[in-house]
């Protein structure tokens, strides 16, 4: 009765296993971190995006250009802005990200990054692929690294989304085999979920935390989670010093908004889907998306982001002035440690937690009642040339 329909859905897949399996081949080769000691001029692009993007963006990069001052000035440090990553420019060449801005964006280092829109169903644009997706393929972006603190809850969290694989590395693949009968596909890949795992048990011991939490749904989905979790299993056995266990998404939903557990977790390792999910839960029980950065690192590349929307009403209303810039600032900071300026952005995130969190002399609230992002940035930078920045910022702790 579905012979033909059988037959076309037997050949869509046919390709996709075909060109998942160069992948894997290709994930097997082995290439060396970038070591940025070695780069003279460091580059890093700034992205605007669309939306609120080049109006945060805009003030990211000035306090890049402040704490970078005389890096710039000797030609350690170069700041290049890429345009045309808008929703407008990629509709109308339909790519999630056009060839002469990838083009650029293959040219620096470490990339600064503003919200993107993702076209869904009922918007006025094609629906395009998403151009963070497209991005963390484009560059390799296996690892994204988003830390959450809270203090005075007794939580100090940093989770290793796997970036490249999962449910999204496949997510515009799917097919309708029939009106009746939509099916999607999700990979993960032996060496893909190793290097993700790898990564996150080194930070464990690097920094100290010392416990690793493998988050899946490895009882139902047993295949592909399944094989995320026997890969953790082997990992850990190099790892000996460092304590580990296994949840499954769903628990691990509740139980960080338990105050009995959620301090006992520490570094969180997830696949694609689960680690989107359960990071934007876990910014906002630091006080939102908004206060919250987000890294994507690979061996070559690496791109730093904002991890809220694009906001496109703020626009239309006018009111994009006054959109919060301190999830960007926070990715600012993590782009500063990733190149090496751990002292710069030591003191960012100081003056970040004393502005947002503490004192909050200059509140932003997204409107004409509140302070514009300019203002906002204009007090961060204010709060780093403190001489006593750091005993301001014990004073809270």
């Amino acid at each position: 009765m579905y012979e033909k329909e059988i037959e076309e859905a037997k050949e869509h897949f046919g390709k996709l296993v075909e060109e998942q399996l160069k992948r894997v081949e290709k994930l097997k080769e082995a290439d060396d971190w970038i070591d940025y000691t070695k780069l003279k001029p460091i580059i890093i692009g700034i992205v605007g995006g669309d939306g609120i993007g080049p109006y945060i963006s805009k003030e990211a990069k000035r306090i890049l250009e402040f704490l970078l001052k005389e890096e710039i000035e000797n030609g350690k440090v170069e700041i290049r802005t890429i345009e045309g990553l808008t929703i407008e420019n990629r509709a109308k060449v339909m790519k999630a990200i056009p060839d002469d801005v990838l083009e650029e964006i293959k040219k620096c280092h470490v990339i600064l990054k503003g919200p993107t829109t993702t076209p869904k169903k009922g918007d006025p644009w094609p629906n395009i692929e998403s151009a963070n997706v497209a991005m963390r393929r484009e560059l390799d972006l296996f690892a994204n690294v988003r830390p959450v603190k809270v203090p005075s809850e007794g939580i100090d969290w940093v989770f290793f989304r796997e970036n490249t694989e999962g449910a999204y590395m496949l997510g515009g693949k799917g097919m309708d085999v029939t009106d009746d009968l939509a099916i999607d596909f999700k990979v993960i890949t032996s060496p893909g979920a190793e290097r993700i795992i790898r990564l996150a048990f080194d930070y464990a011991r690097k920094t100290g935390m010392n416990k690793v939490t493998v988050v899946t749904k490895a009882n139902v989905v047993k295949k592909t989670d399944g094989k995320f979790l026997s890969m953790a299993e082997e990992v850990a056995k190099d790892y000996p010093d460092v304590e580990w266990d296994d949840w499954f998404v769903d628990i691990m939903t509740a139980k960080l908004i338990d105050p009995a557990r959620r301090s006992q977790f520490k570094v969180g390792v997830l696949p694609n889907l689960y680690g989107d999910i359960i990071t934007d839960e876990a910014a906002q029980i630091q006080g939102g998306v908004g206060t919250a950065g987000s890294a994507n690192i690979g061996k070559r590349y690496a791109m730093f982001e904002a991890i809220h929307g694009s906001a496109p009403r703020m626009v239309k209303e006018g009111r994009a002035k006054y959109a919060d810039p301190t999830s960007i600032i926070k990715a600012t900071s993590m782009l500063l440690n990733h190149i090496g300026f751990v002292d710069r952005a030591k003191k960012l995130d100081m003056a970040l937690d004393i502005c947002s969190q503490y004192e909050k002399k200059v509140v932003i609230t997204g409107r004409d009642d509140g302070a514009t992002g300019a203002e906002f940035a204009d007090y961060v930078m204010e709060t780093i040339q403190d001489e006593n920045l750091e005993e301001r910022w014990q004073g809270y702790q």
